[in-house]
């Protein structure tokens, strides 16, 4: 069995690695990168294929290499994916990918051991995780009892229009992925039911290049609203457990849709999906768009998080040192998920992972 040694070893060659491995690599540490995917962009190569960011070109770009699309437009998954992909070629990042994190554990002196899933290892002084928080997909436990003749996939599995069955579809979860789905559901003749609450719009249409002017200042905004501050703690608080405001699609866009909306799905009845009044529901396709979680369970560290998740402050790992995650919900901002907000975080990681360690006083 063959045993790499490193500095600084990081899961996930997403945006969120890319970015961390980079400015790993300015300090001149020793870096690998491993991801499962055959390809870098893979995990956006993976989402359904009419997806487009909320982030202009502007703030979707890691530092140092131009993302090729228009100044006011946005990128596509399969654009971002490829761009992830060109971006480590330029910077020769060191990147194994098909190479799963199979268990992550803490050596007694204090270094990580990776164990990968070719059956070889690496040992490392420090580790990101920056894996990714969406592969699990959530879904009511009731929809076990569902009429096994109605199609059912989640949001993470749907590609597009040929995913779903001759008749109506429903689509349960009103937030961004929900409302494209739907609207692609219409477009494709397909009745179509959104059910869930409303999140709320952001005002204004992003895909104007006013809208993309304005969008910046916004991103600004976003960018300020950090768990340092009283209104970033409150905004927080507030965020979880809900979907993030419609940011491209608006209500009007689903009313000219013909897309019916309602409240909640609170259950099964008869093998069929039942509304909070009691209304029945005959769809063909139902697509949950009702979230998702990361996986987790290759990480062998006791205490690493507990019920309320991982235990961090700006992704450093407040219970075992020299490890960190990237990519987090509202890591340290409400932007730090995105694009727009990544960079910040993973200066802040690299710096506070990387610092030599203090002299020693003479006695």
């Amino acid at each position: 069995m063959s045993t790499t040694t490193l500095d600084l070893a990081i899961v996930g060659a997403g945006a969120a690695g890319l970015h961390t491995a980079r400015r790993a690599m300015d300090r001149g540490a020793t870096i690998g990168v491993f991801d499962a995917h055959a390809r870098i962009g893979d995990s956006w190569r993976e989402r359904y294929r009419s997806l487009r960011l909320f982030t202009p070109r502007r703030w979707a770009e890691l530092p140092g290499l131009r993302l090729e699309i228009g100044m006011f437009e946005y990128p596509t998954a399969a654009q971002l994916a490829d761009y992830l992909e060109r971006y480590a070629m330029t910077f020769e990042i060191p990147v194994r990918t098909a190479t799963r994190v199979q268990r992550l554990s803490v050596e007694p002196d204090g270094r990580f051991r990776i164990e990968l899933d070719a059956g070889e290892e690496a040992v490392a002084d420090k580790v990101v995780v920056a894996a990714g928080v969406h592969h699990r997909p959530v879904v009511p436990a009731f929809a076990t009892g569902l009429d096994p003749s109605i199609r059912q996939l989640h949001s993470l599995e749907y590609q597009g229009p040929e995913d779903f069955a001759t008749g109506a579809v429903l689509i349960v979860g009103a937030a961004n992925s929900g409302t494209d789905i739907a609207l692609e559901a219409a477009a494709n003749g397909h009745g179509t039911v959104l059910a869930g609450r409303h999140p709320g719009q952001v005002p204004g249409r992003i895909d104007t290049p006013v809208g993309n002017l304005i969008s910046g200042i916004f991103i600004r905004r976003l960018r300020n609203i950090t768990l340092d501050t009283e209104k970033g703690r409150r905004v927080w608080e507030q965020q979880r457990g809900h979907g993030v405001n419609l940011v491209r699609n608006h209500l009007s866009d689903l009313r000219r849709a013909g897309i019916r909306r309602v409240g909640r799905v609170a259950g099964i009845d008869d093998g069929l999906p039942v509304l909070e009044g009691g209304e029945r529901l005959h769809p063909a396709t139902i697509v949950w768009c009702t979230g998702s979680r990361p996986i987790l369970n290759w990480i062998d560290i006791p205490g690493f998080a507990d019920e309320n998740g991982i235990r961090h402050e700006r992704g450093l790992s407040t219970t075992v040192p020299g490890l960190a995650f990237m990519g987090l919900p509202f890591q340290y901002s409400i932007a730090s998920p995105t694009l727009m907000g990544m960079g910040r975080d993973a200066d802040y990681v690299v710096e506070h992972l990387l610092q030599p360690a203090p002299a020693l006083r003479a006695v």
